[in-house]
């Protein structure tokens, strides 16, 4: 099966802001919405906006306000790192976010539907002890809110909890 163009350019630093309802589809997933959250790739604060709304006490950062996710630690303490990554940086990504959340704390990404097929990144979840769950969105995500065409991928949050024990699991969400 080919991929196929989505006649827009390809945003600079795949600065993609997240619609409300795909953060909304992560919350009856995560262990609690009772803590602090850092998004570190909060681009115009689209999802960061919806996690406050949530309960969260969210911190955001990004690399276009002189933040950079993978030099610098979080302003302040936190528990979880919520994030839609640049798509490039992906993995980097995840891997930074395991290693800088607490021991009680958690990472979710949003992430394409099949970034958990490749062999390289077994490390990140079928030999992962804290990869916890993917929930699988059933609705494409519509980048561009002018557009008139269909998204061209599927999504998927992906969880990662310290304290996860036994298989991860799969959900559905809208």
């Amino acid at each position: 099966m080919s991929q196929r163009d989505s006649g827009y350019e390809r945003k600079e630093r795949d600065l993609y802001e997240t619609p409300e309802w795909v953060t909304m589809a992560l919350m009856p997933h995560l262990p609690t919405t009772d803590c602090v959250v850092w998004e570190p790739a909060a681009g115009g604060g689209k999802m960061s906006s919806a996690l406050s709304k949530i309960g969260f006490d969210v911190t955001a950062s990004d690399i276009d306000s002189g933040h950079d996710f993978l030099e610098r630690g979080c302003p302040r303490p936190f528990r979880a790192i919520i994030t839609n990554p640049p798509y490039e940086l992906a993995t980097e990504f995840i891997q930074r976010a395991l290693s800088l959340v607490p021991c009680n704390g958690f990472v979710a990404m949003l992430l394409r539907t099949d970034f958990d097929h490749a062999k390289t990144r077994a490390n990140l979840f079928a030999n992962s002890p804290v990869f916890s769950k993917k929930v699988v969105l059933t609705k494409r995500i519509k980048w561009f809110e002018d557009s008139k065409g269909s998204p061209s991928f599927n999504h998927s949050w992906y969880i990662w909890h310290s304290q996860h024990s036994g298989p991860p699991t799969i959900a559905y969400g809208p």
